[in-house]
């Protein structure tokens, strides 16, 4: 629907899948500085982040997350021990991290960065990350493929989940890839005017959205 634009050559990314929880581990680096993020780790994958880590020859800077967890263990604590890396989350979350940021933050890996965007409903605490220079964001799940994250538990709210959706994700440029915290029907990105367009909770009336959301009876996760 929209052209994409590559990725420049000295920006490394790799999106890493953990089958159990179907969560999806993004690693960002910078090839020259050799300075790396990892975003949501899983526990039980940190050894596999890790011998990429020094595969690709890489530091790691930041275990980071978009939010606490529920259906798994973040990887953040264990790859702490293993390598010299701190680890980040959103301050308003209340979680343990070394570093906290704040909506307007810019985490900074060699030339790279990424802004931090408040995208709080299916948690308080849930946060996009940007990368404007690489035309893309990851969206934890507040915004998943053709779907959102749940707001039945875990402080979720479906009136802010819609807002925060359509302020801070939808008012990025429509050809930026997005990439979530999950997927389970084997969908690995999708962009802002697909979502835009296509997703069939967040195209509808606030109202529709918060009736949709009230009557999915979903079951707890597992962790």
């Amino acid at each position: 629907m929209t052209k994409q634009i590559p990725f420049s050559n000295d920006f490394l990314f790799r999106q890493l899948f953990d089958s159990e929880s179907c969560t999806y581990t993004y690693l960002l680096g910078d090839l020259e500085t050799k300075e790396c993020v990892l975003i949501d780790p899983v526990l039980e994958q940190v050894d596999r982040d890790i011998q990429l880590i020094k595969d690709l020859g890489l530091t790691l800077k930041l275990a980071m997350n978009t939010h606490v967890h529920a259906d798994h263990v973040t990887g953040t604590g264990l790859l702490k021990t293993k390598c010299t890396c701190k680890s980040l989350i959103s301050k308003i979350s209340g979680a343990l991290a070394d570093v906290y940021v704040e909506p307007g933050d810019n985490i900074q890996f060699g030339k790279f960065s990424l802004s931090v965007r408040s995208t709080p409903g299916h948690t308080n605490g849930c946060v996009t990350y940007v990368c404007d220079s690489q035309g893309v964001a990851f969206t934890g799940d507040a915004l998943l493929i053709r779907g959102c994250g749940r707001t039945d538990f875990q402080e979720g709210n479906s009136k802010t989940l819609y807002e925060s959706v359509h302020k801070e994700i939808f008012s990025l440029p429509g050809h930026f890839k997005l990439y979530p915290a999950h997927d389970y029907k084997g969908f690995t990105s999708t962009t802002v005017i697909e979502e835009k367009t296509l997703n069939p909770r967040l195209t509808k009336s606030m109202e529709e959205f918060i009736h949709i959301m009230e009557n999915l009876n979903l079951s707890y996760p597992k962790k």
